[in-house]
């Protein structure tokens, strides 16, 4: 590894727009080993408001027994705290709207619990919006009242697994920034789950943001990509969003193992089947989240300042989580 991106790694704050890996010590204890500063963390998908509940207890208790390598995050002055005490701050994160299952008062509920972002909809239709697997209904008129209070509590409007329409008509009616967090171009892959030039555009063009993602049965090359297809990944939505709306939201699933993606690609966990992924493989040099250096140093060898790579490795997320969450 170069000197000039070790070094600019070690310098900069390094945010991953999502991950959803199996959460232990192990886990932690890479983030540590690839300078992570902080992390979105999945904490619930198919789950209702009450398991979603332990599942955050849980996660509280992890923190809690491993603080010597993380803490918790609910604004973005514990992002710039953890980056000093050398630890990765852990902000909570849902993909799914379900959680908050038909009562508005829970969106205060979980921010309070230290969550920051919520998407819409995963994949499939929920009380809010539609997802990416189905015909697209749009934003209900109870999806707008979520919208209204999410912008008014501070949680961020998360539209990656959210279809086309539902995601737009989020878009405009959100009086703060939304977000792709974790997402990969049409143009490069034609996938359910990409996101096209003009979609990509339109986001951006309204004050929103692109998180891009690694999971491989989205890449140009399947699980035969390597870090270089992603960076040409980001590369490309860059060239289409600006260098100050982009970041990374990996999806890195580790420690998971098939049991957790049937769960994943099944409605509600247990219904219809949606995808098949097949084989999953990260690309090669970005395996592990302790390789995350690897990815500031592929960003320059692809001919990108050092000043636009340590934007895209978290710079941007923590502007535009400011813009959000206040500071």
């Amino acid at each position: 590894m170069s000197i000039e991106a070790e070094q600019l790694h070690q310098q900069s704050i390094i945010i991953d727009g999502l991950i959803i890996a199996k959460w232990n010590r192990e886990l932690f204890e890479d983030m540590r080993k690839g300078g992570l500063t902080a992390a979105n963390c999945t904490v619930s998908v198919w789950e209702g408001f009450q398991n979603t509940v332990n599942n955050i207890v849980a996660m509280n208790q992890l923190i809690e027994a491993n603080n010597d390598l993380v803490s918790k995050v609910k604004c973005t002055a514990d992002i710039h705290q953890a980056k000093s005490d050398g630890k990765t701050g852990i902000f909570l994160g849902f993909q799914n709207a379900h959680a908050f299952e038909d009562q508005i008062g829970y969106v205060q509920i979980f921010k309070d619990l230290g969550v920051g972002i919520v998407q819409m909809c995963y994949n499939t239709q929920n009380l809010v919006g539609t997802g990416c697997y189905e015909r697209d209904g749009g934003l209900s008129g109870f999806g707008h009242e979520i919208v209204a209070e999410m912008n008014r509590v501070g949680i961020m409007c998360d539209l990656s697994h959210v279809g086309s329409k539902t995601s737009q008509e989020v878009i405009l009616a959100s009086k703060k920034p939304v977000c792709y967090s974790h997402c990969l171009p049409s143009g490069l892959k034609d996938h359910p789950r990409n996101k096209s030039d003009e979609e990509l555009k339109f986001i951006a063009d309204h004050g929103g943001f692109i998180g891009v993602t690694m999971f491989a049965p989205f890449l140009k090359n399947g699980i035969n990509s390597t870090i270089d297809d992603y960076v040409e990944a980001i590369a490309y939505i860059v060239n289409i969003a600006g260098s100050d709306q982009v970041g990374i939201g990996t999806d890195f699933t580790q420690g998971h193992g098939q049991e957790f993606f049937e769960w994943l690609t099944h409605d509600k966990g247990y219904a219809r089947r949606l995808t098949n992924f097949g084989k999953i493989v990260n690309p090669e040099g970005i395996r592990t989240v302790g390789e995350f250096p690897n990815l500031t140093e592929a960003l320059l060898r692809k001919g990108l300042s050092a000043t636009v790579v340590e934007k895209i490795m978290g710079k941007n997320w923590v502007n535009i989580l400011a813009e959000v969450w206040g500071e």
